[in-house]
């Protein structure tokens, strides 16, 4: 059963289409993947699916509901692209709150997941982009939700790191068997990580299935390739 049911999904802000008839599934153990550069729709559609927004048009079932409450959000975890961090907690500290609030998970698991070693007992203030990006995708990880919801979650990471959460995520999703919904401008990245791309140009769906289908349907090396092709 599908945990996220997203079905002609349109959006407007004045006389901006946002979305035009979008539809995505996502299942336990797949990640699936929004693609498209800034202004595409990606970030709108992930928060119409996490109840932030009211769609113009369309439906969205997520866990099998048509409407979110609290106990469907104990069930999810979601990462904005501006996500920020509390001032005046270490890294381990956030790490504490966080298995707090959804009463599972603990910050020794959430180190391990962050990398962060000794860092984590700075301040989160005084870390850099990339740092916070780390400690924000490990505390989503470390209470192992059924859902997980990502906004450009590598931004600001260096390559190693990069990897380093690329494979975390995509193995999570497998042992967990949990769906993750992923959205990146980074289509070379997401060919490694994810079971299904949709790419989004301008609020459109131009084109989705598994990144290898996808590439030799379109006889492309890559999907930055592919990419060129259909958003036309």
């Amino acid at each position: 059963m599908a945990l996220v049911e997203a079905k002609g999904v349109s959006k407007r802000f004045g006389s901006v289409r946002a979305l035009e008839r979008v539809s995505l599934t996502a299942a336990p153990s797949r990640v699936v993947c929004l693609v498209g550069p800034n202004g595409a729709g990606k970030t709108t559609l992930l928060r119409i699916i996490m109840g932030l927004l009211e769609p113009d048009e369309g439906e969205v079932r997520v866990f099998g509901r048509e409407s979110w409450d609290e106990s469907l959000r104990s069930r999810a975890y979601y990462l904005p692209q501006e996500a920020g961090l509390p001032k005046g907690l270490t890294g381990r500290e956030f790490l504490s709150f966080i298995a707090s609030v959804y009463g599972r998970g603990s910050a020794d698991r959430g180190a391990e997941l962050s990398g962060l070693g000794k860092e984590l007992d700075r301040r989160v203030e005084t870390y850099s982009v990339g740092m916070k990006r780390r400690l924000l995708v490990a505390a989503g990880l470390m209470v192992e939700p059924e859902l997980l919801v990502l906004d450009e979650p590598t931004a600001g990471l260096d390559v190693s790191h990069s990897l380093f959460l690329r494979d975390a995520i995509a193995s999570y999703a497998k042992e967990k068997s949990a769906a993750v919904i992923y959205a990146s401008h980074n289509m070379l990245e997401v060919q490694y990580v994810c079971d299904e791309v949709l790419f989004l140009h301008k609020g459109l769906l131009v084109e989705a299935g598994a990144p290898q289908e996808i590439m030799e349907k379109h006889r492309a090396k890559n999907l930055e390739e592919v990419f060129v092709r259909v958003a036309k």
